[in-house]
């Protein structure tokens, strides 16, 4: 019998890549993300290429409302969720605290901590009634570092980071993992949406190095899924060989 994934954010980047090896691995997907176009394209192309039953869902994670209507909405057969994949999430600005934008506070504020709480609430009790999953929040370096200008997204990051070791003091009892994947600089949507559409701006942020990309860290995902039972991997720091820290990197 397969196992069922939950994947937030799986329009782009490492949510979609992560969804797609999963799939190819034996899982069932129900896939999220605001994007309704995308989000069924990305059905689409996983049932065709893979063996994998998908479910999509496509409502905004910032919306609390939404998000529990849509964890209420899964037939009886699709609750019986054992990893849930905490992706969705973003960087929105660059900027100094004195100067930064209150939007883009929020937006970051809404979606990498109150998003993550929200699907977590209403996944984590059906994991807990089975005795058995598996919760993947998806970090940053910047919940391990601060960086200038980096201000708001650190503090959501390192939020995640304290999240995450909290839910693994809450759910041991429960039989259930939780484990933070923390990458360095991943070439995806990300500093595009960072830079509010900039391009050219993204793309010379990782100038002069190799970044990590998508595949990476769904390969990362799924060691950790397919680790056996007594083993779970807490915390995972991925960085490109180019990156030593948030602010060392080897540009040549």
């Amino acid at each position: 019998m397969k196992k069922i994934a939950l994947v937030t954010g799986v329009t782009s980047g490492i949510g979609l890549a992560t969804a797609r090896i999963l799939a190819k691995n034996g899982y069932n997907l129900i896939i999220t993300g605001r994007r309704k176009e995308l989000l069924e394209k990305v059905k689409t192309e996983i049932t065709a290429n893979t063996d994998a039953q998908v479910l999509d869902l496509n409502f905004d994670l910032r919306k609390r409302k939404d998000v529990v209507d849509a964890i209420a909405s899964l037939p009886e057969k699709w609750k019986a969720i054992d990893v849930l994949v905490n992706n969705a999430g973003l960087a929105s600005g660059l900027d100094p605290i004195q100067s930064g934008d209150i939007e883009d506070w929020e937006k970051m504020i809404d979606t990498n901590v109150k998003g993550l709480l929200y699907i977590t609430r209403e996944v984590a009790p059906l994991m807990v009634a089975r005795n058995n999953g598996h919760i993947i929040n998806i970090s940053s370096i910047a919940g391990h570092e601060v960086y200038p200008n980096g201000n708001v997204y650190c503090a959501t990051k390192h939020a995640v980071e304290a999240l995450n070791k909290a839910m693994r003091m809450d759910m041991v009892k429960h039989n259930i993992k939780v484990t933070s994947i923390a990458p360095g600089m991943v070439e995806t949507e990300f500093s595009i949406v960072r830079f509010h559409g900039d391009t050219n701006r993204a793309k010379k942020f990782y100038d002069g190095l190799t970044p990590l990309n998508a595949d990476d860290i769904a390969d990362a995902i799924l060691y950790v899924v397919t680790r056996p039972a007594h083993v779970c991997i807490n915390e995972m720091l991925i960085m490109p060989t180019a990156q030593a820290s948030a602010t060392v990197v080897n540009r040549s």
